[in-house]
């Protein structure tokens, strides 16, 4: 096993001492270099506040890292270290450990601080004497990998999500020969600039406003008009509750796109949830990512104006009008928050399993209301034709039940073969939650509304955090009930 110790000696200096088996070897002054440069800017376990923004850093990701394996020999760290100084990147931090994917060898955890181009460069190089098995890892990842099990990265605070939002699987701007807009440039060249606002966008500052065309107003218009006439005998009683408080504080009108900013704003007030820009379509993984933190992915486009009543992809109309009123009710920002938490650290496979329960409820789930069918799925919210189809007696409609809707089969281009209902809201979170204990992962997650972050609990010191939040809640819960048995003898 190689393992590297940094020794510091009474005169003053530092020795890199590397214990391979038996052998004993000091490493030559370039590592010792190295390693002087990570001890000094060595950081916590923890991952320390930065109270002022680092201009340069925000404009060139300047903190990066990267995970290499290495035979287990004697050297082999030497040669791949000096690579780090000839092309000048400072380590800020630096791990090793047994590797679990290829026997006899070791995995190196080393932590940057240096440009992109630097960065990219190094890369090069390195591949060409090591093993590079992911870059750009956050060290929490490294750490729960380390504690012995294979978990795929996902955000641990709401920060990281510029990092899944930035991880676009087609661009806005892309669009397929069949698009209404394919061959309109202006069409293509507007797209193209909803994708730069998106990418720009980082966590924490202000959405930027849009300066739609009358061209976008009068589609959106078009849209606004035809569904509201349907929503008093199709949406949810949820939804609408919700609207007129949208048109209220939002500015949701016929003559006028509500600016995403407003609306996050909003939300933020109603359920906690808040939206950021997103430039196009996002892995599952990522998209649900999102949800844990209570953050919704948003779309700034327009669909095209030659068929404002259809589009092939998720656009403003469908993310304001089918998304956003609901997610201003409590019990449905819980019960998509929980979705998205039930896929943190999860398989390909579970995960796909949860977009699909995602894709049946919030997209276009069923409920029953004063023994009625009503709609509060986004999907047919914000379209008029399968809005009217899922409510008419020639949709097939069954009781939803994650264990088999996770296998149904989902369609992107006609109508669904199958629409899955429930009683409520709470009956859906339920059944969500019976079903996230099937999902396998080595631990449980906790969100921390105060920091906007994940807790992992998988030992006794997390679990016991979490009971002192619980039992401060408890607390005043018993308060309550006791004041209300006293002054109004409940």
């Amino acid at each position: 096993m190689l393992l590297f110790l940094l020794l510091f000696c009474c005169c003053g200096d530092f020795v890199v001492v590397v214990i391979a088996g038996d052998n004993v070897a000091i490493v030559d002054d370039v590592v010792v270099n190295i390693f002087c440069c990570c001890r000094q800017s060595r950081r916590p376990s923890f991952c320390p506040i930065n109270e002022k923004p680092d201009k340069e850093g925000a404009e060139d990701s300047g903190k990066t890292a990267v995970v290499f394996s290495l035979k287990n020999e004697v050297g082999c760290l030497v040669k791949a270290l000096r690579l780090f100084q000839e092309k000048r990147v400072n380590l800020n931090h630096i791990e090793s450990r047994v590797s679990r994917r290829v026997p006899n060898e070791v995995e190196i955890f080393a932590d940057c601080s240096c440009s992109k181009k630097e960065f990219n460069e190094l890369l090069e190089n390195l591949k060409d004497h090591v093993n590079i098995v992911s870059f750009n890892t956050p060290e929490h990842v490294w750490a729960a990998e380390a504690d012995g099990e294979d978990v795929p990265w996902f955000p641990m605070k709401i920060s990281e999500l510029d990092q899944c939002s930035h991880r676009v699987l087609m661009y806005g701007s892309e669009l397929d020969a069949d698009h209404p807009g394919f061959k309109d440039n202006v069409y293509r060249q507007r797209r193209k600039y909803f994708v730069e606002v998106a990418m720009n966008y980082k966590f924490g500052q202000p959405i930027p406003r849009i300066d739609y065309t009358p061209e976008e107003v009068r589609t959106w218009g078009v849209v606004f008009r035809e569904l509201t006439k349907l929503y008093p005998t199709h949406a949810c009683r949820e939804y609408l509750k919700n609207l007129p408080l949208l048109t209220k504080h939002c500015g949701y009108r016929e003559d006028n796109i509500p600016q995403l900013e407003d609306v996050s704003l909003f939300l933020r007030e109603r359920s906690g949830f808040t939206v950021r820009p997103v430039a196009g379509y996002l892995s599952p993984r990522d998209f649900l990512a999102g949800l844990a933190f209570r953050v919704f992915n948003c779309t700034q486009y327009v669909r095209h104006s030659t068929d404002p009543l259809y589009t092939p992809e998720p656009d403003t109309c469908h993310e304001l009008l089918g998304h956003v009123p609901l997610l201003a009710d409590p019990k449905f920002a819980q019960f998509s928050q929980e979705i998205g938490l039930a896929s943190l650290g999860a398989s390909d496979e579970d995960v796909q399993k949860l977009a699909t329960c995602y894709f049946f409820t919030i997209e276009f789930g069923l409920c029953k209301q004063d023994g009625q069918l009503r709609a509060y799925g986004a999907g047919l919210l914000s379209s008029i034709g399968e809005l009217r189809h899922a409510l008419s007696d020639q949709a097939c409609v069954k009781m939803f039940d994650p264990r088999t809707t996770c296998n149904q089969e989902c369609l992107i281009t006609t109508f669904q073969d199958v629409y899955f209902v429930s009683e409520s809201f709470e009956e859906a979170k339920e059944k969500m939650r019976e079903f996230a204990k099937t999902i396998k992962r080595p631990f449980s997650v906790y969100y921390n509304p105060y920091t906007q972050s994940v807790d992992l609990l998988k030992d006794t010191r997390s679990i016991e955090d979490v009971v002192q939040d619980l039992r401060s809640d408890l607390t005043t819960v018993c308060d309550a009930l006791g004041k209300m048995n006293t002054y109004m003898g409940i």
